[in-house]
């Protein structure tokens, strides 16, 4: 079974769908290491891209370890360690 990974290009297109952009934010620029609120994004629409990630994926995201995910780097290593069946890091 081949493993399933969450690239950045699939956060991009949850963040539109559940979100949306602000016109000034160019997601497609070199965002890994940009906090979500200077993209933004503020702790609801980060919970609702979550929400998504988590019915889209068949995951479960910790409320409180998504909210210390601060840049898109975090976020996506939380869902690929869930992915991948591990533990996640506190």
């Amino acid at each position: 079974m081949p493993t399933q990974s969450f690239t950045l290009d699939d956060l991009r297109r949850v963040l539109l769908e559940a979100a949306g952009a602000d016109e000034s934010v160019d997601l497609d620029g070199d965002i890994l290491d940009t906090d979500f609120e200077e993209l933004s994004y503020e702790s609801l629409a980060i919970l609702e891209t979550c929400g998504r990630i988590e019915r889209e994926y068949g995951i479960s995201l910790d409320d409180d370890v998504v909210t210390e995910a601060k840049t898109p780097r975090a976020l996506l290593g939380l869902v690929n360690t869930q992915l991948a069946g591990l533990p996640a890091a506190a």
